[in-house]
């Protein structure tokens, strides 16, 4: 038996072969440190550092509490003298008389407020003062219409003083002082009147009253059930406006719908005329094509301001922003599904006598179907997203009501409320999507 020997390798091709792989090495270790560089530049333009020292984590505290939980405002009118307790300090929802929290209590002009844990504010004749245990008495005179402040030295951080608004924040609620009014913030978890609002005969009543009386209760208006009486009520809510909200989740998945079945019913068509066979016309296929391009191109916050600017706002307006740029998507995968498609399909279709329009419906659309109804679904899961944000530009939708609600910067529970809507919303589109992606294309 012969043994065959390799030929032997010259110094050329060795040469090269170690060249090429110092030349990957330098590159495998070039990349990730040009993106480092990088990085490290954008860290430098964009002041991280600045920000972070900007950063006020005390705001974001109080931020994420009010995400989390209500707040009983108690108010004293410096030039009445009147005090009124209110849910998120709004006149629509004052507590009566007969209802005020038994941590406040008002004997003659004197107003006590019961924080816990030791901290007790009052309001007398000339002021107000904060008793905070392990530091003092914080006394706030009115002084030529504006509050002077008497505290131990030195002043911690957590109290602010301004020249018309004193603010003191510990961890029992927020105190605070100003020419016209004072105030003080008791924190409370849970997003208040959620159901029924103070008017409501139904509120301050537990699960079992509720139960009892849509079960077995007399009527409470004769004209209906106690059940419905109780729907009525938090679908009416004064302060979470219920149906409304419904109402707005709804045109923000009406407008994804809209947008998105409009876009593809004009790209469908559009499609034939951009796919290489079936529009033997190079000049007329780019042209199709470049519009494809340029509708797709320019973003659809875009469209939709542009749009605001000539129809006017509305969810119509945001749906009309949405088909035009999902027409230019449509357009593009649609083409170049056809240009994929088995031509012996079709072959055989024409065989039988079938006409273009027959061969398209029976040799071309069953093929791309499933691309189109994948895209579809897909853009339409996308688009109820991206609805939220044209509906805040167009004035329709949870969009807008979630953008109201952050302008205020006052119930921020409401944003968190929106917020958890909108992500249900996402969800339930999201498994609606999957269901239909399963029956339509996979048949299970």
């Amino acid at each position: 038996m012969t043994a065959t020997l390799s030929p032997p390798i010259s110094p050329a091709l060795a040469d090269s072969v170690t060249r090429r792989f110092a030349r990957r090495t330098r590159l495998a270790f070039a990349i990730p440190a040009a993106i480092i560089a990088y990085l490290v530049y954008a860290a430098i333009s964009f002041d991280v550092a600045g920000l972070v020292q900007r950063a006020r984590m005390d705001n974001a505290a109080i931020l994420l509490s009010d995400f989390m939980s209500h707040k009983i405002h108690v108010t004293r009118d410096n030039a009445s003298g009147a005090v009124s307790v209110s849910v998120e300090g709004e006149t629509r929802h004052v507590f009566p008389e007969d209802r005020i929290p038994d941590w406040i209590t008002t004997q003659g002009g004197l107003t006590t407020i019961d924080l816990t844990g030791g901290h007790v504010v009052t309001y007398d004749a000339g002021g107000a003062r904060y008793e905070v245990p392990g530091y003092g008495t914080i006394d706030i005179r009115m002084d030529t219409g504006r509050p002077v402040l008497t505290a131990p030295e030195p002043i911690p951080d957590w109290i602010s003083v301004s020249q018309n608004r004193i603010n003191v924040t510990t961890e029992a609620g927020r105190f605070s002082v100003s020419r016209n009014r004072t105030e003080v913030f008791r924190y409370f978890p849970g997003w208040e009147l959620f159901f029924f609002t103070l008017d409501s005969p139904f509120y301050g009543k537990g699960a079992g009253e509720l139960l009892a009386l849509a079960t077995t209760g007399d009527r409470i208006d004769p004209a209906r059930s106690n059940l419905g009486y109780m729907a009525s009520e938090v679908w009416t809510n004064k302060m979470w406006r219920h149906g409304d909200v419904m109402w707005a989740i709804f045109e923000t998945i009406l407008m994804a719908f809209l947008g998105t079945m409009t876009a593809a019913i004009v790209a469908l068509p559009l499609s034939f005329l951009a796919a290489r066979n079936f529009m033997p016309l190079g000049i007329f296929r780019g042209a199709v094509r470049r519009v494809f391009d340029f509708i797709r191109g320019v973003d659809g916050l875009i469209w939709t301001i542009v749009l605001s600017r000539a129809f006017g706002p509305g969810p119509m307006t945001g749906a009309i922003a949405i088909a035009i740029t999902d027409a230019g998507s449509f357009g593009k995968t649609f083409s170049e599904a056809l240009e994929n498609i088995d031509e012996k399909q079709v072959e055989g279709i024409r065989s039988t006598g079938a006409n273009a329009t027959l061969r398209a419906r029976f040799g071309v659309i069953p093929q791309i179907m499933p691309i189109i109804l994948a895209q579809v679904l897909y853009y339409l899961e996308s688009n109820t997203r991206s609805a939220t944000v044209i509906g805040a530009i167009v004035g329709g939708g949870i969009g807008l009501l979630l953008t109201q609600a952050i302008l205020t910067q006052k119930d921020w529970e409401e944003v968190a409320y929106y917020m958890v809507l909108i992500i249900l919303m996402v969800m339930l589109m999201d498994s609606l999507s999957g269901w239909l992606r399963r029956k339509l294309i996979k048949g299970e």
